[in-house]
């Protein structure tokens, strides 16, 4: 009797708790502002010139629910929730079975989600699993199904959710796969993009149309299932015959998503997470330069035809302020979003001389000091050897310049040097110029055999094109939320690390990389461009077994360029080439029209002409070049002296 009395007083509480509370929040529901569910998760992306050039699920893309196909409707509630008309925002029947599955595997097999619960989620909270947001999803949902009908909450998931390579909403997912409307699509294209939202990157048809179409069948049989096709149709449906566009109708760059990408991650960085981004509504503008993105996008494409699965990354910086104006992290981000510019690490060759170079000449040794050129095995502690080669095993075989191994990228006079100094140096100097990646300081990472990101990396070339100002390079300049209220500006700041003298001669030593003077046993690693250019650049190319690197700059740009294979594969041709071309075409033409730029020789620097690779006088004025000295470090030398002052007296 006792335990009679005890489940009906539970009983009466707990019926009671829930109609004050189903009262309750239905009172809230009526008296507080409708949820903004034709957000769809706006953000704006302004370039350099603050022009609009993306908008994440663009409300002018906003499609009503009746301009939707009902295939593509039926598909959607199939696969993603079938009750949707009958529930209440929960299917608790569904959330039991999955559950169940779930306690059996012993890992989360299932899901349950409304498409209201994932309405609210896409547009109100972030993806963390805690009984937080867990909470605060269950609330949301029962608002959202209190506010609006049950159209009202399948036309904004509709218009909200993410469809891959960019896309959010079903306008701009029909027209960037199947250049259509969502009211024109087959059935077939219907079913793939009910496919897509369970897992974008995986299921789209561009990147990867194989486990797309495996999606497809999948969404194909739900249909089948909840009688919305018969099984004459649903045994003719083909698409392997489906035409996959896969285009924008936006700017038309097949990686500008990229910079979009880096972007993104800039603005966690900042602080700024996915909940306050993807409801806010807010303008971010950007140091994009739609000139120099869409030139190097085209120079990457017309010199990487026919090399198939090899991947680039590249990057274009102002030297002087720190912003990037352009970036790609691969080759097509409609088949690859993983961004090697920001995730990579790649090793980085001989382009880490230049800042072993600058530590030579900041601890005493000149453009002229030499070392001899020729196979070594170098003792490292009397307890391993390191014998470097150089490129094709050619050698010297004789003393040659500081100028002429960065001309011919001489990697045992490169490391010769680097056991001269003690390699805690050049690891010191790579750290100053702004490199985070921990080096480790041993013979060899002369040679480049440290991965470093490439973004990383330009930090520290920024440092060199700009005469020795460490600066943060940044792609976001300001932003502003719905309202125009400026919420950050990025504050510009800058530090002098490297001393201006050394970083100027070194530059006029990068300049002689495409010089016709230096010839040998080799000649300057970048001469094959010479032809192409038509002003004044450092330059650097760097190779390994598995990375091809050029990077180079003036005063106004640097531009970084990398090629490789993401699975570290060894090239079995050389495609040195490569870089160096899009290299040199970029900068050609986002410098059309511009002053040669240099820099401006400081007032205790002058030069001295001397034979490119012996450093002697020379009346050979084909092999002659002009040697860079601060004042006092000269060679005792009875020569023609260059941008020599008076002495004085």
């Amino acid at each position: 009797m006792k335990l009679i009395k005890s489940l009906t007083k539970i009983t009466i509480f707990s019926l009671t708790s829930f109609i004050i509370f189903y009262i309750g929040i239905n009172i809230y529901a009526l008296i507080t502002p409708k949820l903004n569910i034709t957000n769809n998760g706006t953000y704006y992306l302004y370039d350099n010139q603050d022009n609009l050039v993306y908008q994440g699920s663009s409300t002018s893309s906003w499609v009503n629910i009746e301009d939707i196909d009902e295939k593509l409707i039926n598909a959607v509630i199939s696969v993603e929730d079938r009750k949707f008309y009958n529930h209440k925002g929960f299917d608790i029947l569904r959330i039991g079975k999955a559950m169940l599955s779930n306690i059996k595997s012993k890992r989360i097999v299932q899901g349950a989600s409304t498409i209201t619960q994932q309405l609210v989620k896409n547009l109100y909270l972030d993806f963390d699993k805690t009984w937080k947001r867990k909470i605060e999803e269950a609330f949301l949902t029962i608002i959202a199904e209190i506010q609006y009908n049950k159209d009202d909450i399948l036309e904004a998931y509709l218009n909200t959710i993410n469809y891959g390579n960019g896309n959010y909403g079903v306008s701009n997912a029909s027209s960037y796969y199947f250049n259509k409307e969502p009211k024109d699509l087959s059935l077939e294209e219907a079913i793939i993009l009910a496919g897509i939202p369970k897992s974008p990157n995986r299921f789209n048809p561009v990147s990867n149309k194989e486990a797309s179409l495996t999606r497809a069948k999948v969404v194909a049989k739900a249909l089948y299932d909840n009688n919305y096709i018969d099984e004459d149709t649903y045994n003719n449906l083909d698409f392997e015959n489906v035409y996959i566009y896969g285009k924008s109708n936006e700017a038309n760059l097949q990686m500008l998503m990229y910079y979009q990408d880096a972007v993104y991650k800039e603005l966690e960085n900042l602080g700024i997470n996915r909940n306050i981004l993807e409801t806010g509504g807010l303008k971010i503008y950007t140091n994009l330069d739609m000139n120099k993105q869409s030139s190097l996008e085209k120079n990457i494409l017309n010199n990487m035809q026919d090399v198939p699965d090899l991947q680039v990354s590249s990057v274009i910086v102002d030297p002087e302020t720190g912003k990037i104006e352009a970036l790609t992290g691969g080759i097509d981000y409609g088949k690859s979003q993983y961004n090697r510019a920001t995730e990579s690490k790649r090793q980085v060759g001989s382009t880490m001389k230049p800042f072993l170079y600058y530590s030579a000449l900041e601890n005493n040794l000149v453009a002229s000091s030499k070392f001899k050129s020729e196979y070594t095995i170098f003792n490292i502690n009397n307890k391993e050897s390191y014998s470097p080669t150089n490129f094709n095993d050619k050698y010297a075989n004789k003393e040659i310049t500081m100028a002429a191994a960065i001309a011919f990228s001489d990697n045992v006079f490169a490391v010769k040097t680097n056991l001269f100094l003690g390699t805690n140096i050049l690891v010191d100097t790579a750290k100053r110029a702004g490199i985070k990646e921990n080096l480790d300081p041993i013979p060899s990472l002369a040679l480049g055999t440290g991965a470093i990101n490439i973004l990383d990396y330009a930090t520290g070339y920024a440092t060199l094109a700009s005469g020795g100002y460490k600066k943060d390079l940044y792609l976001i300049r300001k932003i502003e939320d719905p309202n125009g209220n400026i919420i950050y500006v990025k504050d510009e700041n800058k530090s002098l690390v490297l001393n201006p003298n050394y970083v100027y001669i070194l530059n006029e030593l990068l300049a002689n990389t495409t010089s016709s003077a230096f010839r040998d046993y080799t000649t300057a690693t970048a001469r094959v461009i010479a032809g192409k250019l038509s002003r004044k650049y450092a330059i650097k190319t760097g190779t390994t077994a598995t990375d091809y690197w050029t990077v180079g700059y003036n005063k106004d740009d640097l531009m970084l360029v990398w090629i490789g294979y993401d699975d570290n594969r060894e090239f079995t041709e050389s495609y040195s080439y490569i870089t160096k071309n899009i290299w040199a075409d970029t900068m050609e033409e986002i410098e059309n029209g511009l002053e040669d730029n240099w820099y401006e020789t400081p007032s205790n620097v002058f030069g001295i002409i001397l034979d490119a690779v012996t450093g002697e006088p020379t009346n050979d004025s084909s092999r002659a070049i002009v040697y860079y000295y601060l004042k006092g470090s000269e060679p005792n030398l009875k020569e023609t002296y260059v941008n020599k002052e008076k002495d004085e007296e």
